[in-house]
Formats: C-alpha cells, sequence, structure tokens
C-alpha cells in the first residue's frame, strides 16, 4: 500500500485550486483495491490485490495518508468507510479516523481508445527517457518545445527533446515491428514522472497506447494517462551536421570535472565556454576573466582533423555528460558558427547538439 500511494502521488500537483486534486481516489471492486490521482493533465493509478468484502470509493489526503501508512509497522491495515465520509484505518496497535471527500467529486480518469499500442522494454525507455528529456523546453510560450517528440517507425522509436538551443536525439529499440508509424508529443513533466515508475518497476516492459490526444502508459501495476501535446514539432533532421571537420574523442568524466571548475566562473559570463582543439591531443577548456576570475584547464583528446574552436553554453555541455553513461563521448565541430555535435564512443544510438555562442 505504501508503495501504491508513494507512486500515485507524483500525480499530484502542490498549487491545485479544487480540494479533490489534493486527495488519492481510493477503490474496492472485485479483489483489487485501486489508487488514483490527477492533477488534469496526467493520471497515475496503481492497484493491488486485496480482500475485498464490500465494494466501494472514496477520496483521501495524499499527504495525510501517505506520511500515516509510512509510520505504521503492520504489514496488513483493514480500510473501512464509517459515518458518511470518514475513512477508518485499523492495523494491529491502533484505530484512525480520517475526514475524506466524496469520490463523486473526483474527475473521471480518462480512458484512453488506443488507435495504436506497441510494447517497449523498460530498460531501453528508462535510458531514452533520462538522455532525451533534460533537453525539452521549460518555456511554456512554444508549447511543442516543452514537450518529448516520439516518432515509432518499424521497430524503433526516436525520442527526441529540444529547446532551440540544444536538441538530444535517442532511439529506443521496441519489441516488435510496428505496422506504419506513430508520432506524438508528450508533455516532459509526464515523461519525466514515467521516468520515476521505470526507473523502479520490476515489470520488463512497458505497453505504450496512443489515440489522438491522449496516450497510456502501462508497466505492472501502474497505469499512467496523459495529454498529448497539439502542434507540430520542427523538422529537426536538417539541423543536425553530416559531419564534422574535427572528431575529438574524450573521457566523460575528465571532460566533466573540468566543465565543472571552469563553469564557477563562467556562470558570470552567461555560462560561456571556449573549447580549443589541438593536434598535440589536448583540449583547452577556458572562459574570459570575468567578475570572479578567470579558468583555464586541459584534458587529453584523441583527435582526427584539423585544429578548431566553438564556444559553447557550459550548462548544456555538463547535462549531456551528467546524463549518459558511458565512457567515451566523440564530440564533433566544423566552425564556430556551426553546431557541435555529441555522441557515445561505442554506440550509434544517440545524437546530442548544441548550437554555438557568438564570440
Amino acid at each position: 500500500m505504501e508503495t501504491a500511494l508513494n507512486i500515485v502521488n507524483k500525480a499530484i500537483s502542490s498549487n491545485n485550486t479544487l480540494p479533490v486534486l489534493n486527495n488519492i481516489l481510493v477503490k474496492a471492486e472485485g479483489k483489487k483495491l485501486l489508487f488514483s490521482a490527477t492533477n488534469l493533465e496526467i493520471a497515475i493509478s496503481y492497484f493491488i490485490e486485496a480482500d475485498v468484502r464490500a465494494e466501494g470509493a472514496i477520496t483521501i489526503p495524499a499527504k495525510l495518508i501517505t506520511s500515516y501508512i509510512s509510520l505504521l509497522n503492520d504489514e496488513k491495515v483493514e480500510l473501512s468507510i464509517t459515518d458518511g465520509l470518514n475513512l477508518l484505518v485499523q492495523s494491529s496497535t491502533s484505530t484512525t479516523k480520517i475526514k475524506c471527500i466524496s469520490a463523486d467529486e473526483f474527475p473521471l480518469i480518462p480512458k484512453v481508445d488506443a488507435e495504436q499500442t506497441f510494447k517497449v522494454a523498460t530498460d531501453e525507455l528508462d535510458a531514452g527517457i533520462m538522455e532525451s528529456v533534460f533537453a525539452a523546453s521549460t518555456n511554456v510560450s512554444r508549447p511543442v518545445l516543452s514537450g518529448v517528440y516520439c516518432l515509432v517507425d518499424g521497430s524503433e522509436m526516436k525520442m527526441v527533446a529540444t529547446d532551440s538551443y540544444r536538441l538530444a536525439e535517442r532511439k529506443v529499440a521496441l519489441k516488435d515491428k510496428v505496422e506504419g508509424s506513430i508520432s506524438c508529443i508528450i508533455p516532459s513533466k509526464t515523461i519525466s514522472e514515467l521516468g520515476k515508475v521505470t526507473s523502479h518497476t520490476d515489470s520488463k516492459e512497458v505497453e505504450v497506447s496512443v489515440s489522438k490526444n491522449q496516450v497510456l502508459f502501462k508497466v505492472g501495476n501502474v497505469e499512467l494517462v496523459s495529454r498529448l501535446i497539439e502542434g507540430k514539432f520542427p523538422e529537426y533532421e536538417r539541423i543536425i551536421p553530416k559531419e564534422g571537420k574535427t572528431k575529438l574523442e574524450v573521457s566523460v568524466d575528465d571532460l566533466a570535472l573540468v566543465v565543472k571548475r571552469v563553469n564557477l566562473f563562467a556562470r558570470e559570463n552567461n555560462n560561456s565556454v571556449k573549447l580549443t582543439a589541438t593536434n598535440d591531443g589536448k583540449l583547452i577548456v577556458s572562459t574570459d576573466e570575468t567578475k570572479v576570475g578567470e579558468e583555464k584547464a586541459e584534458v587529453a583528446i584523441k583527435i582526427d582533423g584539423e585544429n578548431n574552436k566553438i564556444s559553447l553554453n557550459s550548462q548544456y555541455l555538463l547535462d549531456v555528460l551528467t546524463y549518459l553513461n558511458d565512457d567515451k563521448v566523440m564530440i564533433e565541430m566544423s566552425d564556430k558558427l556551426s553546431p557541435a555535435v555529441i555522441k557515445p564512443v561505442n554506440r550509434e544510438d544517440y545524437v546530442y547538439i548544441i548550437m554555438p555562442l557568438k564570440v
């Protein structure tokens, strides 16, 4: 029960205007106890097996019931509705009454009339979420950029996110080949919450059902429903450079450490750092002098191509180094006006680009 409460709690917003949206719907039917929560954009449901003696439903204050259950030692508790809108929680050592709101006031959890359904391995989807969602825009003025674009074609799904200054594309293998293609833009908040579910589940696969304006994810005992973002995602493939004039192979950990250090000074300069690659196997990461000082650091690289330099946003560079699990990355650059391309060295399912800064 504690697991169920913790998972559905993720759908509750802190700034709800309707009191019932701060509650979790608990519904007993058949041999199951169903927990649901929603913020009207996403809804998460979780069912557990239960010994149901009488069917019924009620909504319980989410924070209170979650905190209360976490403080119980008992494996089993008995739930019953008394005096109309009170929930009685009985354990071996305590009896508690919690004031509730009628289930009739709880919004209807939408049913997704799936037009297309496909399955993906949980660990694959989890990695896809981790390596893409961070690049989505947090600015709501362009809604299509505040989501993750999912394009399913054949036996592969592309997950793409961009805020127009950087872009991440991750290819995820599907369990089975899909007839035709499916495309949708899923809000990044939904994808982030899904990631919290996929990273803690024992279920080996996720079933995804897409309708015209909604998506449903089924992961083990969990169902997550979300609205989709309307609109057309930018034709991003055109801005990914085909091949850079300079290719550098560098250790993720070494580069991340240096960028973090330089970033202490670059913050005063809009996070602008300069990468200078030279044929003697060095990458110099530096920042101009700012109010707090300046920094210049070297990282060992393998270089293929000509000497080159580019200015990038250090935070965008640090983000990708943080979310990739790879040991080494390839950085490709052409000139100071073209995007830098970052790819893992030992796999071809990921590409990340950062637009250059003017210097």
